[in-house]
């Protein structure tokens, strides 16, 4: 029930509980004049999961946690800050060497030697969007979006995550503003070295759609493969690409406020919310999953 509930095991659950704690005097149960103490930290942050988890508006948590709706969409927006800033760096980062070497093993294991994830895009669609900036968001389905850019592995695990940029963009666009190729072109990667027929690379790739461009460190699937090793090809090539949009279907039923339409004004804060997300569905990747599970 409680994993139901909140999406995380307990113990998961109470760790984040004292992290925010210790980083956030907001949470903090306080007293009033008359001695009354207020609001504690898990009507607070349970408030906080059942917007995230549930998708309701701030209003509708009231009779249950007994909170109001100011408190709750402020609730909100301190919880997200404060998971960004304590597990931003640690959940959220490009990978070290030895995950390098695991994605590699799992792309050897899968056929696709010197693979590091799935690289995709996916629209957030953005209800209170202010009507000036309404016509830079609407993309192709006429509603304002925002894009995120993330790369997945097989696990689930969101390795690079870009967002922010308007809905009326392709993949191409948000590809050349990302930072995902910021180490590799500084030349402070981590090495990625792999042998395909006798040949060394030092550098790995990703696996993607055919948007995106033709480089050396993304490999696009086959359109209107003809022959019989093309076909293979294709569909062993877009088979472990799924992985990328297995992990947004993940993300979206796990926090259904990614799912619906986003109510807050601010840009910031939806950065924020859908980060917070994130970083949320990688922990709980990491408390959940089987290291020694067969690929």
């Amino acid at each position: 029930m409680f994993r139901r509930r909140y999406r995380m095991s307990r113990n998961l659950f109470l760790r984040v509980v004292d992290a925010i704690k210790a980083h956030d005097t907001y949470f903090e149960q306080h007293a009033d004049a008359m001695g009354r103490f207020g609001l504690s930290i898990v009507q607070k942050i349970t408030v906080v999961f059942r917007m995230l988890a549930y998708g309701l508006p701030a209003d509708a948590t009231d009779e249950y946690v007994k909170i109001g709706e100011s408190t709750a969409i402020e609730s909100m927006k301190r919880f997200c800050r404060a998971i960004v800033e304590v597990f931003g760096q640690q959940y959220l980062r490009s990978p070290t060497a030895n995950g390098v070497a695991r994605l590699l093993h799992i792309g050897e294991q899968r056929g696709f030697p010197g693979m590091l994830g799935s690289l995709d895009c996916m629209h957030w669609r953005w209800k209170n969007c202010p009507t000036a900036w309404a016509g830079q968001y609407a993309g192709r389905s006429g509603s304002p979006t925002i894009i995120l850019e993330a790369v997945a592995d097989y696990d689930l695990w969101i390795w690079h995550a870009y967002f922010g940029m308007p809905g009326t963009n392709n993949d191409i666009n948000v590809l050349e503003s990302s930072h995902l190729f910021s180490n590799l072109a500084k030349g402070i990667a981590p090495p990625a070295r792999y042998v395909i027929q006798g040949n060394k690379y030092d550098v790995g790739y990703y696996l993607s759609d055919s948007i995106y461009p033709k480089w050396s460190t993304i490999v696009q699937t086959i359109q209107e493969p003809q022959s019989q090793k093309k076909k293979y090809f294709a569909t062993k090539q877009e088979s472990c690409r799924k992985d990328v949009e297995r992990a947004f279907r993940v993300l979206q039923s796990c926090f259904a406020i990614i799912a619906g339409l986003s109510r807050f004004w601010r840009k910031e804060v939806l950065h924020d919310i859908l980060t917070s997300c994130i970083i949320l569905h990688n922990m709980i990747i990491e408390d959940e999953r089987d290291l020694n599970a067969p690929i």
